[in-house]
């Protein structure tokens, strides 16, 4: 999956803090998942930074993806594997492309907490925006698919796929703006000056606008899987925070980068660059194509950006707190979490230097 064709699960060895007892899985899966056969090899992805994530293979080679919670203390409502499962599977027969799912365990007897079983893709995961070695043309079509696969996403409506209780509609923007301020108290790492400022503004200017729909949450390019030969999205990933909420919420999310500078993110984030030339689309065009999918007016983004900055800081400090915890799922957690306090400035700048309407 991670832009290899072939992926050898010797190269992606288990965690020790990870590790679980394969021979209660292989009972607890056999009768379970069609032709499953006994587990062979197992592997864990060191992408993501919040619910691990491996590749089991049985003996007959097929592969299967499981994905838990983290060992240890957790953040309340934080690691919703069950929701993760639920969403998905409520999605696979709309236009959103998504894994399939096999099974959910919510016996932490097995291997030590909650998890799911689903389907292994084989594909492209592109974790530098930059997309080095595409031509022009191939990159516009691969940001392009990822806007229209958003666009369907928020399409769907929840009643008709059994999601209309998958959250509380309305008021998105006032309860996460509580939520992440919460948990940005609770996982604090560090003194951060911008985001009581942050926490302040985004109170004053939640915008009128209340709609509700399904939200990813976490929606970006390294959270997608393309065809091994298209630049076309087959599967969206990593639904941990999703919910019903304010779609805008995801379309900010997604552009954060052509906000941000390589200070940042060497190597992945947009500002700053030459986009034309690269053939990566700007904001304002992503923005207009996006409004257009969805039939709404063109919208002016900045609250939704400094939102989603905010929040990722909130979540960042997360990050960096389980990794000196020792139960992170990416041995990258300190790495992460320094990136709180640029985002946050960044965030706080573009409230000072943009105007909302």
């Amino acid at each position: 999956m991670k832009n290899k064709y072939v992926l050898n699960l010797e190269d992606i060895p288990v965690k020790q803090a990870h590790k679980f007892n394969i021979n209660k899985l292989n009972e607890f899966l056999a009768g379970k998942l069609e032709d499953f056969h006994e587990i062979s090899k197992v592997g864990q992805f060191n992408a993501g930074q919040s619910n691990p994530t491996f590749v089991i293979e049985d003996s007959n080679h097929k592969r299967y993806v499981l994905r838990k919670k983290p060992p240890g203390k957790l953040l309340p409502s934080a690691h919703a594997v069950d929701r993760e499962y639920k969403v998905q599977k409520a999605l696979f027969n709309t236009d959103v492309p998504v894994a399939k799912m096999y099974l959910y365990c919510d016996n932490q007897d097995i291997i030590g907490t909650e998890f799911y079983i689903m389907e292994y893709l084989e594909g492209r995961v592109f974790e530098d925006t930059t997309l080095p070695g595409h031509s022009p043309k191939d990159r516009s079509l691969i940001y392009n698919s990822m806007n229209e696969t958003l666009a369907a996403l928020h399409k769907v409506k929840p009643e008709d796929v059994g999601l209309e209780n998958f959250g509380r509609p309305g008021s998105y923007f006032l309860r996460q703006l509580k939520r992440w301020s919460q948990q940005w108290e609770i996982s604090k790492q560090q003194d951060i000056p911008e985001m009581p400022l942050l926490i302040e503004w985004l109170s004053n200017n939640i915008p009128e606008s209340d709609e509700t729909t399904i939200v990813h949450g976490d929606y970006r390019l390294g959270n997608l899987i393309y065809d091994l030969n298209e630049p076309k999205v087959i599967a969206v990933l990593d639904w941990e925070l999703s919910t019903l909420g304010h779609p805008l919420a995801d379309l900010g999310y997604n552009l954060m980068l052509h906000e941000e500078d390589s200070d940042v993110r060497s190597g992945f984030s947009l500002k700053n660059l030459d986009l034309v030339k690269l053939g990566i689309p700007t904001k304002d065009y992503l923005v207009e194509k996006y409004c257009e999918m969805v039939k709404r007016d063109i919208i002016n983004p900045n609250f939704y950006i400094v939102f989603s900055m905010f929040r990722n800081v909130a979540i960042l400090e997360g990050v960096l707190a389980r990794g000196r915890a020792g139960n992170a799922s990416s041995s990258l957690a300190e790495e992460k979490g320094a990136m709180s306090k640029p985002i946050a400035k960044i965030a706080w700048d573009l409230v000072q230097n943009s105007k909302l309407d």
